[in-house]
């Protein structure tokens, strides 16, 4: 992954076991309370060095390195340093197109204290690519039909709205997923980009 894509998204904060200086910049992860309050979770993290380096989960990095990644879906695979997926690829990746269909419900939260039920925009029909989850219409937010995005545990989301040309990350370190007042805030800030959006166009 380093060579492969982190280079060629020039990625130079981002990796499965963080350095000391890593660890020291690392933001707490906080666990919401019944009361709506947050403790912080001193000492939460996955562990140094593991057998296997899970590819779906176990990076820690910045928000910055993370845009460069989005970037790279925006920029139909290619990196300031070099392409990392053929424009094809990408193309092929993002179609909510799985045979047979595999539509986005809601998830259940199985481990009250790392997840409540999680729904993404109920009511609309959601896919699932290859990649992401790809919604099937436009969504009250102003995400257009065929935008990609998914999320992360300590309740960070984000999206790619490839028609617009433009993405978005909300970046928090929340538990459980699915935390109201975490997707509230990223609902209201992708909004606010489609406002900002539909304002410059009028002007």
């Amino acid at each position: 992954m380093a060579e492969r894509i982190f280079a060629q998204l020039g990625i130079i904060d981002l990796t499965f076991t963080r350095t000391d200086d890593m660890k020291a910049r690392s933001a707490t992860v906080h666990a919401r309370g019944e009361d709506g309050s947050l403790a912080p979770m001193d000492g939460f993290a996955l562990p140094d060095n593991p057998e296997v380096d899970m590819g779906g989960h176990g990076l820690y990095g910045t928000v910055t390195d993370y845009m460069k990644f989005i970037r790279m879906w925006l920029n139909d695979g290619a990196g300031p340093n070099g392409r990392v997926l053929k424009p094809e690829t990408v193309e092929w990746a993002v179609r909510g197109a799985l045979v047979p269909p595999q539509k986005v419900t809601m998830l259940p939260g199985v481990i009250p204290s790392l997840s409540n039920d999680a729904e993404f925009f109920p009511g609309l029909p959601k896919d699932w690519s290859y990649t992401f989850m790809v919604n099937s219409e436009a969504a009250e937010t102003g995400r257009p039909a065929g935008a990609i995005g998914w999320a992360g545990l300590a309740n960070c989301f984000y999206w790619i709205d490839r028609a617009n040309g433009f993405g978005g990350y909300w970046a928090t370190q929340i538990l459980p997923f699915a935390d109201a007042v975490s997707f509230t805030g990223y609902m209201d800030f992708e909004s606010a980009v489609y406002r900002s959006l539909t304002k410059a166009t009028a002007a």
